[in-house]
């Protein structure tokens, strides 16, 4: 039986590279070899499009896994639909902007390539936290409060909202994840250093008001009929979950199941698989919900449609708790790659 060839991508001109390099090691070394060949793609902080042995030299664990693949040299993907011949579907593994965005994605759509996640749209609104939480809140899930500005609008917003706003508060880059960029600010005096901080890694910033939660994560599986993980706690070592609180200390704790009752596990399920599908995601994503201490209710915070895939990850750990081990995850999640690209191909295109 002819084995899929699957290029894994990685790196990527974002501040989350680190973290998808990581995500890369753990995805070559747990993929089905007898399944699949696979092709790895690096990506350079500068953009540059690397193969095979030069791509793996950016792992940590690079020798021990080029052992296993096949020599290569640098990679063009060009964006037309022709029969490319260098891979049968792309596992993106590209957080952050430039690669979980929509941008990438749209380069796979004009090349007529399955790929595992999100499409176009479903990365673009899943990436800009207001664009997301304006489609969620108009789709009557719950949200938390919150102010969107642009990086010309410093100035003014601290005129009009520094000494008005519920502290503490949320400042984040619109358009990143795993908490780069993100501060937590107590009082008007430290909001414009939060501003700034924010504005360093993206023009939009979104302001949001702090509340007293539990942190509450699902994983989500599926095309049209998505299905929803049992539900894990984030109990962080620091004031919030912060990037050091995630991939530096080793204090954080991860609870898998969250205690909770079956009501609230019904509900957060309920809230998930909603979002999942009003911001048209597909493949996988992982749903973040805060649940607030003094009432018991539930927001959603917001949604993560390539979350991290280290072995310890949140995405990963939550399906195997669920009945889904590492190894058979990737096999769905290419399954559902290819069959959303098969019905994707049949419909017309011309007139």
């Amino acid at each position: 039986m002819k084995k899929i060839r699957v290029g894994i991508i990685f790196g990527g001109r974002s501040g989350e590279h680190e973290v998808s390099l990581h995500s890369a090691e753990a995805i070559l070394r747990s993929i089905d070899r007898d399944k699949y060949d696979v092709i790895p793609i690096g990506i350079t902080h500068e953009g540059k499009w690397l193969a095979s042995k030069n791509a793996v030299a950016m792992l940590s664990a690079g020798e021990a896994i080029q052992k296993t693949l096949t020599a290569g040299e640098a990679i063009v993907l060009a964006a037309e639909p022709v029969a490319h011949g260098i891979v049968d579907v792309i596992f993106p593994v590209l957080h952050g902007t430039y690669g979980e965005d929509g941008t990438v994605q749209g380069l796979f759509e004009l090349a007529n390539l399955p790929y595992v996640g999100a499409g176009v749209l479903g990365s673009a609104v899943g990436m800009d936290k207001d664009v997301m939480k304006r489609l969620l809140r108009d789709a009557s899930l719950p949200i938390v409060p919150y102010w969107s500005l642009l990086k010309s609008e410093l100035d003014s917003f601290l005129r009009a909202h520094m000494n008005a706003l519920p502290y503490p508060v949320f400042v984040k880059p619109a358009n990143l994840g795993s908490s780069v960029g993100i501060t937590k600010a107590h009082s008007p005096e430290e909001l414009p250093a939060a501003l700034q901080t924010a504005a360093e890694y993206d023009r939009k910033i979104v302001v949001e008001r702090g509340i007293d939660a539990r942190e509450i994560e699902l994983s989500v599986l599926g095309n049209d009929v998505p299905i929803a993980s049992i539900p894990g706690e984030i109990i962080p070592s620091r004031e919030f979950y912060d990037y050091e609180a995630k991939y530096v200390d080793e204090d954080s704790r991860l609870l898998i199941p969250a205690p909770l009752s079956p009501e609230q596990v019904k509900e957060a399920r309920r809230l998930a698989i909603a979002a999942f599908k009003i911001l048209e995601c597909s493949g996988m994503a992982r749903v973040d919900l805060f649940l607030e201490k003094p009432t018991g209710k539930f927001y959603v915070n917001e949604i993560n449609t390539l979350p991290g895939f280290t072995a310890i990850s949140m995405y990963p750990k939550l399906w195997e708790a669920s009945g889904i081990p590492y190894s058979a995850l990737i096999d769905r999640l290419i399954a559902l790659a290819i069959e959303r690209h098969a019905e994707k191909n049949k419909l017309r295109t011309k007139y």
